[in-house]
């Protein structure tokens, strides 16, 4: 995600300076233009605006925050923009630290997968003072096709965030559920999610999703850690609030059963139809275990 993101803002003028984890991965990225950067601190020194895309808070925490870390070498007045998924809590603790900076900070999670970011089509919510999202916005749109505003704090963004991956969650599971009850009763799979799309929903996500659960790809564009992993970050956010979600709770089961299954890093919608399988024939597969056929 952060090689596209970092690739369109090239394409579109910008100054880049980039820093990965794994060094290699960013050489692409120097022979389009962007310069490399040693530490996360380098890139960010002296630069107006930052962004960071990373992968869990652990990641977040200890790029930006941590030795040699972004935070620290931005200037006063400078800016942060927070691309990543993330905890609310971790995005309410970035807000508080920039602001006891003087630096600008502004939660920008965006919606898509990297073929999407590839192509500027990221749907990207935004949080912040209307003075820092006025800045950042000329810098987001290169990537994005729409840009909604969710409001002043930033952590009202990444609310935002982990609660439509919940829904994405969700789709995920009603199409794999679905996808068996087809099968069990003789239709086609593809064919029951492409009828019941266009009578219902006509929703691009619903037939790019069945797409890829049915045909999972070679190189996951997100995998079923990832949907764990931000399906905790929605519970823990809920959970701070007082609120109990009860179908998000059971999700919890559905991936630890994914899991349990070898299915950490196969591709979110895939594994999760695989799982689905499993946890729907479970007489069967006991009759099988105890045969050996």
């Amino acid at each position: 995600m952060g090689s596209a993101m970092a690739r369109r803002l090239v394409a579109a003028g910008y100054d880049v300076t980039v820093w990965n984890r794994s060094r290699e991965a960013a050489f692409a990225l120097e022979t389009e233009g962007a310069r490399i950067a040693d530490s996360p601190a380098a890139a960010a020194k002296g630069k107006d605006i930052v962004l960071s895309m990373l992968f869990d808070d652990a990641a977040n925490d200890a790029v930006l925050r941590g030795p040699n870390g972004a935070i620290s070498a931005l200037d006063k007045g400078a800016m942060h923009i927070a691309c990543s998924t993330i905890s609310v809590a971790l995005s309410e603790k970035l807000n508080r630290e920039h602001a006891s900076r003087g630096q600008e900070f502004v939660a920008a999670p965006v919606f898509g997968r990297p073929n999407v970011a590839a192509e500027g089509r990221l749907w990207i919510v935004v949080a912040g003072s209307a003075y820092a999202i006025a800045k950042a916005r000329p810098v987001l749109e290169p990537l994005s096709r729409g840009i909604s505003v969710a409001g002043t704090q930033p952590a009202q963004a990444h609310a935002v965030k982990v609660a439509g991956n919940f829904l994405i969650t969700m789709m995920i599971q009603s199409l794999c559920e679905v996808a068996i009850f087809a099968k069990a009763s003789g239709i086609d799979p593809a064919a029951m999610l492409e009828m019941v799309n266009a009578a219902l929903f006509q929703s691009p996500f619903y037939t790019a999703y069945s797409k890829v659960m049915l045909e999972p790809p070679a190189q996951p564009g997100a995998t079923v850690a990832l949907g764990v992993k931000d399906l905790n970050l929605f519970l823990n956010a809920a959970r701070d609030r007082g609120v109990y979600l009860t179908i998000a709770e059971k999700m919890q089961e559905r991936f630890e059963e994914a899991i349990a299954h070898g299915l950490k890093d196969a591709d979110w919608a895939g594994g999760m139809l695989a799982a689905a399988e499993f946890a729907a024939y479970p007489k069967k597969d006991l009759v099988q275990d105890q045969s050996g056929t």
